[in-house]
């Protein structure tokens, strides 16, 4: 099992460690509740190193990345980032991932359990002048999210992160530093994310830590990440997203360029496009205290016809939520929706995702 190199640190804060996509990690170290709600209300500091970071080089990057990716890459400008998918040739999800153009390169980070899926294939279709390298274990990532993060890391920073905007990047000195920085994250918050030198991991961590401590910086483990990005209607590789799921199935159209560039799996997405998805995933509230996990059956009167993807007690809303694939036809029903759970059936209604976001409090 790889371990990143805070891992000793996240012992020596008491975090319990579990494995996740082949890493050792921190699911949480006060709690969970009490670790969402610091992003919420104030701000937490995640290590995010077990994500893969690739990185390409060459004058052809853009363009061979663009065979991979179903955002528009060439049409990215340097300084900039986008949301993607990695689809296979019948559309099916390899990974969901977002890519940062800078000038000299292009930084694409996936998701940890899917890392060598995706190096095995890219590496045998790469095309062009371009240099593949897998960054992961050279270089560390850490993220500050929540709404008082610019309050965290900007007088530790050379930039100013006012004009930083949502899905940009560039580098930056934090802390004197060299650091990679994006305005990114998968909480639903204001956030930044840091790539550097992970022979100075520990050493920011700490830092950071201590100079966030007045504005009530904590570190959060993968459980409140979970909560949070559920929270934010944001899809989880493995859950809303998989080899049998296309990306229009789950909603994310405004990442499918169809008619950006050629890419696998676009005649297939093209497809899909014209005819409509057969699913839609739809997030549901739902009524009582039992939470309704991966797997668990949708009826719509009283008929069986989907699968939740994900579910959880919304530590912001007060309120159990959970989002699942159901049939396209089904898709505009307000009624009639139930789910089951340990064998009893339990009410539920539709509502828009998010569930959470900071400028549609409360939504669900």
């Amino acid at each position: 099992m790889n371990r990143t190199a805070l891992n000793a640190r996240h012992r020596a804060l008491g975090a319990r460690m579990i494995e996740f996509g082949g890493w050792e990690m921190p699911v949480h170290y006060e709690g969970i509740l009490a670790e969402h709600a610091a992003v919420r209300e104030r701000a937490g500091l995640f290590d995010l190193q077990h994500m893969g970071r690739l990185r390409l080089t060459g004058p052809d990057r853009a363009r061979a990345l663009d065979r991979f990716l179903t955002n528009d890459v060439p049409g990215t400008k340097p300084g900039r980032a986008r949301y993607a998918v990695m689809c296979a040739e019948d559309g099916g999800a390899i990974d969901d991932c977002i890519y940062y153009v800078l000038p000299e390169a292009i930084l694409l980070v996936v998701n940890a359990s899917n890392r060598e899926a995706v190096l095995e294939w890219m590496r045998p279709r790469l095309e062009g002048e371009v240099e593949l390298s897998d960054e992961t274990t050279r270089w560390a990532m850490l993220a500050v999210q929540g709404p008082r993060a610019r309050e965290v890391l900007e007088p530790l920073c050379d930039r100013d992160l006012a004009k930083l905007k949502y899905y940009r990047c560039a580098g930056a000195m934090v802390l004197g530093e060299p650091c990679f920085l994006a305005r990114t994250g998968y909480t639903g918050e204001v956030g930044y994310e840091l790539v550097f030198d992970a022979a100075r991991a520990e050493w920011l961590w700490d830092e950071l830590l201590r100079r966030g401590e007045g504005v009530g910086l904590r570190p959060v483990g993968l459980g409140a990440r979970d909560t949070l990005r559920l929270e934010a209607g944001m899809a989880l590789y493995g859950h809303e997203l998989d080899r049998e799921t296309n990306p229009l199935e789950a909603g994310l159209d405004f990442a499918v360029k169809l008619d950006a560039g050629e890419f696998y799996g676009r005649e297939a997405l093209r497809r899909v496009r014209a005819e409509g998805p057969r699913r839609k995933l739809v997030g549901f509230v739902v009524e009582g205290r039992r939470i309704p996990r991966q797997g668990a059956t949708v009826l719509h009167d009283g008929e069986a016809c989907g699968r939740v993807t994900s579910g959880t007690k919304s530590p912001t809303l007060g309120k159990v939520v959970c989002m699942a694939y159901v049939p396209r036809a089904l898709s505009e029903s307000a009624e009639g929706w139930e789910v089951e759970v340990s064998g009893r059936r339990y009410p539920m209604r539709p509502t828009a995702l998010p569930f959470y976001s900071r400028t549609r409090k409360g939504t669900a």
